[in-house]
Formats: structure tokens, sequence, C-alpha cells
């Protein structure tokens, strides 16, 4: 039983497929399914099994990858014992971020963190995926941020730290001459029926107005199914139709109004997901914390 075999049957757990592994560690198919093959070899309990084209974790290879996360983890503490009595804060950092938080904290971060040989590298990547797609990222990119409505199921703990950076509002977005824009706040019965300029579905927006849907018993008309929130927020200013736009880190100028919508959830929760292996570098905690002052400075 070797570690790279731990690592890749604890992937195949995370990731759901011998390709994503494949891919994720830079190595071939053909080369993940002979160390799971090897690794199998090594004990009694099958540890996995087919799912009509896919390859799936028994509950022994679920317990068993379990195990070797503890186990890399370990690995990475011993490793890092290196690192931190060098104390080195240099090194390169993946960060990949969901588009509106990227276009909100991408640039910010690097003015917080400076320049300097001290100073960690910042590797940036966009990475626009449904909300349950997010915790998969933690195999290519050492912080990776993610957003989950309020009320959505917790992000899975097993493998991975959650750092919570703010939670965000998501507000009724109007054109300035719309009638409902005089008021201060909007209820769902007040905007159910209006034309709808929304995301796609698995999507912060898109959950707030399926909210809207059950407590009305209503379905609003979805005119536009768009992701990119100035796109977004140059349809509404027309007039034609309404929208949700978070209220940190949608960058819309005056052409636009915000207002709270009442009685429902509209809150997501932006987070840092993280391998705790890769938090135990220092570089990345540095870059994991500033991330942290400048989302505070944009949501105070």
């Amino acid at each position: 039983m070797q570690l790279q075999q731990l690592q890749i049957l604890r992937e195949l757990g995370a990731l759901g497929s011998v390709t994503a592994v494949a891919e994720a560690l830079r190595v071939t198919p053909s080369a993940v399914s002979q160390q799971l093959a090897a690794l199998q070899r090594s004990v009694r309990a099958p540890l996995t099994r087919k799912r009509g084209r896919t390859l799936v974790l028994t509950p022994a290879g679920e317990a068993l990858a379990e195990a070797a996360a503890a186990a890399l983890d370990a690995m990475a503490a011993a490793r890092s014992a290196v690192e931190e009595f060098e104390a080195s804060e240099a090194g390169v950092v993946t960060v990949s971020g969901f588009l509106s938080a990227a276009q909100a904290l991408f640039g910010p971060l690097i003015r917080e963190l400076g320049a300097g040989p001290d100073v960690p590298v910042v590797r940036f990547a966009d990475e626009d995926v449904a909300q349950t797609e997010f915790p998969a990222l933690t195999a290519r990119y050492d912080l990776v941020l993610a957003h989950r409505m309020e009320h959505s199921p917790p992000w899975p703990r097993s493998g991975i730290r959650v750092l919570t950076l703010a939670t965000e509002p998501l507000d009724v977005a109007l054109a300035p001459e719309h009638p409902l824009a005089a008021r201060a706040s909007l209820y769902p019965a007040d905007v159910v029926g209006e034309r709808w300029a929304t995301s796609r579905e698995g999507y912060s927006p898109d959950d707030v107005l399926r909210t809207i849907a059950a407590v009305t018993n209503r379905s609003p008309e979805v005119v536009h199914r768009i992701n990119d929130y100035g796109v977004v927020a140059s349809v509404i200013a027309t007039g034609d139709v309404i929208g949700v736009l978070p209220r940190y880190t949608s960058a819309i100028s005056d052409t636009v109004v915000r207002r709270p919508l009442q009685y429902v959830s509209t809150n997501r929760v932006i987070d840092l997901l993280a391998r705790p292996e890769n938090l135990r570098r220092r570089s990345v905690r540095l870059v994991a914390d500033a991330l942290g002052r400048v989302m505070s400075r944009l949501a105070g």
C-alpha cells in the first residue's frame, strides 16, 4: 500500500472518474487504473465497483479514502516541518475564483500582498462552476473561492477545510425608473410577476428566484439566463427586466438600483476551500489571510 495509490483512491472518491483523477494528477488514465489495481491486490475487500461506465468507491473504498486523506495530511505535516523551520513566505500559490469574486478580489489581493522576495507568487484562474462542483476544484488549486446559499447543505468536511470570508446578500436589481425602485425594500409578491434576467440553474441568483416561486406559488417569467453580472446589469438597466445581483462583489453603475428582498433568505456565503495539506504552507496561509482582509473591506 503506497502513498501514491492512496492519493489516487482519495481523488477517485472526490472527483468521481478515472479521467478526472488523471487530469488532476497530470498522469494517464491507464496509470491511474494500474495504481488502483495494485492497491486492490494489497487488501481483501473490494475498493471500487462499476456504476455504468464510471468507476466508484465501495463502502470499504470510502473508508480507506478517508484514511488516505489523513495519511496525506500527516505526510504534508512532515514536509511542512522543514518549510516552517525555514519560515519561507515565498512560493507559488494557485487561486481560483468564480467570476464576480475574481473581478472584485483578484486585483485588490495583488495590492494587499505587495511585492518583494518574501511575498507569495499568486497564480489566478477563473472557474465559473455550479455550487456542487467547487469542492472538486481543490484538487487543482491551493485556494478555491466558492459560494453557496446560506440555507444550502454545507461543504463536505472530509479532506477539505473551509474558511468563511463573508455572508453576502443578493438584492433585487432594477432600472432607476422602474416603479418598484421607489420602495426601500421589496417582497416576493411584489416581484414574482415581473420579467426576469437570472443565472443558469445551479447558481445563486437562480436559487433566489426558485425561493420566490416557492413562497408565492407562482413561476416567474425568466427571459434571460446570463451568468456575467456586468451583462445582467446592462440588460436590467434597459427597464425590460429585473434581476438579482450580489451586494458586495458586483460593481454596477448608477444605471441600476438594488433593493433588499424581505421574508426570504437571499444570503450567499463566500468561502475559501482548501485541502488541509495546502493550508500547512505558510505562503498559502498568507494569501488566505490577505483575501480575508480584502473581503472584509469590501463588505465593510
